[in-house]
Parts: structure tokens; sequence; C-alpha cells
């Protein structure tokens, strides 16, 4: 079954063309990638579904029904949570009040045991609970991030570029994270610039070149197509 519906969505910065009638799905319990290079606008598609911002035309569908003039932080409400690109953690803040902010859209009587939730998935938190957020490693910070988006407890969680400037070690922890989430139920919507990591752990995946579409399949027939590996996958 659909979760998520995108047709036809043309998304403009000004005059610039950034996304041109991109239309795709993402079912529900699936990992669904977003490959492409920088400046495709993998970023602006996940921004657009967020609410962040707006379709000059074409639908976002969740669940059947338009979110057309939903703003932000009632698409949160939908069960839809963005881990935005560059972690944008409150930096000033505690690992724990990063929390709490996250669940902000909860029955406060539900976050405590909610935090306590994520310490158990990401217990370097809970080590770091009263840290300044901005104080943290980059893979602690990304561990933050995924972790706060989480709060609001979401069905659909859209990852954008997790793995960015983290060792391969940290990757690798990131990476497992993302397929715990998914055993879990979380539908999960992927922009990643290690494609290969993206594709050995999606179902489906999507190729976007310059605001475009141009190539779609499971994950595993993008990961042999010659054309994918030439360009992405350093091979």
């Amino acid at each position: 079954m659909s979760l998520l519906e995108i047709r036809d969505i043309h998304v403009f910065y000004g005059a610039i063309h950034a996304i041109k009638g991109v239309s795709f799905e993402v079912n529900e319990h699936e990992i669904v990638t977003l490959i492409g290079a920088n400046g495709a606008g993998k970023s602006t598609i996940l921004n657009t579904i967020a609410g962040l911002l707006r379709p000059r035309s074409g639908q976002i569908l969740l669940d059947g029904k338009s979110t057309g003039g939903i703003p932000a932080h009632r698409i949160i409400n939908l069960g839809v949570a963005l881990c935005p690109e560059g972690r944008r953690i409150f930096q000033q803040m505690t690992v724990r009040e990063n929390l709490e902010m996250g669940g902000y859209t909860r029955d406060p009587s539900e976050i405590p045991a909610s935090i306590e939730d994520a310490f158990r998935r990401f217990p370097r938190l809970k080590e770091r609970e009263k840290q300044i957020a901005g104080t943290l490693s980059g893979g602690e910070q990304q561990m933050l991030a995924m972790a706060r988006a989480l709060m609001s407890k979401p069905r659909l969680m859209m990852l954008d570029e997790p793995s960015m400037g983290l060792a391969p070690i940290l990757v690798e922890q990131i990476f497992d994270i993302i397929r715990e989430l998914h055993q879990s139920g979380t539908t999960i919507l992927l922009v990643e610039q290690n494609a290969q990591m993206a594709l050995s752990i999606a179902d489906r995946a999507y190729v976007l070149e310059t605001g475009s579409i141009s190539m779609s399949g499971s994950a595993a027939e993008l990961s042999e197509n010659d054309a994918v590996r030439m360009a992405y996958l350093g091979s």
C-alpha cells in the first residue's frame, strides 16, 4: 500500500526550475532511496514533502490525501519527520533538551518514555544526556538528529545525507541504525551520496538527474546497472 505518493511536482527557486515533473511513491514498510549528484534536487524533494517548500504544481499525497496547503508543523502531526542535511540540531541546548524539542507535538506525558527509548536505541546519547549538543562529535550529532526526528513517532522517516562527513566506521553504525528502524516498522525515504550503501539497504531506488527522475527500479537492479555503476558506484 502506498504511504506517500508524489505526482508530477514542479518546484522553483525564483525563476530556477529545480524539480521538473517528478513522480514516485513510497509504500509502507519500505526503504526507498533517491540517489543522484550534488544539485540534482534530492534535498529539495524532501523539503517539499516536509512542507518547507511548496510545489508550483503537482500533488503530494499521504495515505491518498493531499498535503497541499498544510504547514510544515502540521505535516509532522501526519506522521512525517525529516532528519535534515547538516543535522541542524539545536547547538546551544543539551542532548536531552534537543530530544524534548523533537517531541513537541506529542502529549507531554509520553515524552519521558520516548526519551528513554531514544537512549536505548542510541546509548551514546545517554552518556551525553546533559552535554551541550554543539560540543558532540559529528557522529554523535547525527545520532541526535535522528533521535530527535524519531521523537515525533513518525510513520515516514526522511533522512537527508545521514553519512555526510562521517568516518567509515560511523557510517556503518548509522546504516545499522537505519536497518533497525526499518525492522521496527518505520518507512524510510533516504537521500544519500553514498549510493553503494544506500542501495545495499533499500528495497527500491530512483535516480535523480537535474531535477528529473532518469531511472527507477529495485535497488538490486540499479546496483547492477552499468550506467548507475559508472556514475555513482565508482565501477
